[in-house]
């Protein structure tokens, strides 16, 4: 890292900092490691709650709303903000005092040094489709070209007001590739891995672990029901209110809704594994904070997780619903090797943050070098 950077201002463009999880969190474990090294950080959002701006100024991170109050779903600001941006390209001005900028955002256009790709919002739709309720459903089916067309014009505002394109990780990259978007390279998302370790040395691995997202987003409701029918206790973390009835009341899945950190890492440490069938998923945070706590993942053999998980190493990846199933059942009768969980762990060491951020210190140094 060069000493010359360090007191200068590094500004995170966001999407709406209404949660501290998904695409929003990049952008603040990377403003921690960076205010570690003496930078100054400031966040810019279109939309941020005042719990978590109270929290980021106590940690010394400053705080700039752009943008205006009005929303069509505003149950969904990140949706909101994207479509609002479909329709009304409009670019934010950069703060005048900001010497390098990160635009993590889908909806905020402003110039910056870097734009950081987490993937296109019509794919993630498209993916998540099947599980969507019909009065969503088909008005998508019947506006997905227009808003295909939409969504390439402002994926390419992005690019011609950024310096560089960076992708999230090598699927996410081909995603905007197929667009006809140039990206520079790839750095994946950094994770807290002296939070997320394992709580324990003896787990009790007396269940599985998953997560059901929006609408099936990060969780299959067909191979959960699946798993949970043959008699496998499972735990449920999340929100509940896209899940279908008929799971809420099954006998075998335990819904507990939103957990705290530290209760999560509890709820890794001592599954016997994490089921993460997932709809759509550019990186995954959900495999690698499993890895992280040493509990391996079963997943698909495609997208982002096809990239962290190692197959029999870290856990395994299955092609199609079925052989997840039977491979989610066969794990919990016989098992795996117990050295299994060592490797998870020495695996998800290489997304640590203190790591991911020496990436990013490189690429400070080489806008500096250019300028």
């Amino acid at each position: 890292m060069t000493e010359a950077w360090t007191g200068l201002n590094i500004t995170f463009v966001t999407d709406p900092l209404v949660t501290t999880a998904g695409a929003v969190r990049p952008a603040l474990l990377l403003s921690r490691e960076f205010m570690r090294n003496g930078y100054d950080v400031t966040f810019v959002s279109s939309q941020i709650d005042e719990e978590i701006a109270e929290r980021l100024q106590s940690e010394g991170i400053h705080c700039r709303r752009v943008g205006s109050d009005f929303s069509f779903i505003a149950s969904i600001p990140t949706f909101d903000a994207w479509a609002r941006r479909l329709i009304w390209q409009i670019s934010t001005e950069r703060n005048g005092d900001a010497d390098f900028v990160v635009n993590t955002s889908s909806c905020t256009i402003m110039p910056a040094d870097v734009y950081y790709a987490q993937g296109p919002m019509m794919r993630a739709l498209k993916d998540i489709s099947p599980n969507m309720p019909a009065r969503y459903k088909y008005p998508l089916r019947l506006f997905a070209r227009p808003l295909g067309i939409m969504e390439k014009r402002l994926i390419q505002r992005f690019r011609n007001v950024s310096r560089a394109f960076v992708a999230n990780s090598g699927f996410c990259a081909s995603m905007y590739e197929d667009l006809n978007v140039t990206v520079d390279m790839i750095v994946y998302p950094p994770l807290d891995c002296g939070l997320f370790e394992p709580s324990t040395a003896k787990p009790s691995a007396d269940y599985v672990l998953t997560h059901l997202g929006i609408y099936g987003k990060e969780g299959n409701f067909k191979i959960v029901k699946a798993i949970a029918d043959a008699g496998v206790p499972v735990k449920v973390f999340g929100r509940t209110s896209f899940v279908p009835e008929s799971l809420k009341v099954h006998k075998n899945l335990h819904f507990l809704g939103k957990v705290s950190d530290r209760e999560l890492v509890k709820l890794y440490s001592n599954a016997l594994y994490t089921l993460f069938a997932f709809g759509h998923e550019p990186f995954g945070y959900i495999p690698v904070e499993s890895m992280a706590c040493g509990t391996p993942v079963v997943t698909y053999d495609r997208q982002g997780p096809s990239e962290t998980v190692i197959h029999l190493e870290t856990g395994w990846q299955e092609h199609a619903n079925r052989q997840v199933v039977r491979r989610a059942l066969d794990l919990w009768k016989n098992g795996y090797p117990s050295r299994m969980r060592t490797e998870c762990r020495n695996r998800a060491l290489i997304y640590d943050a203190r790591r991911i951020a020496e990436k990013w210190f490189a690429i400070l140094d080489a806008h500096k070098a250019d300028e």
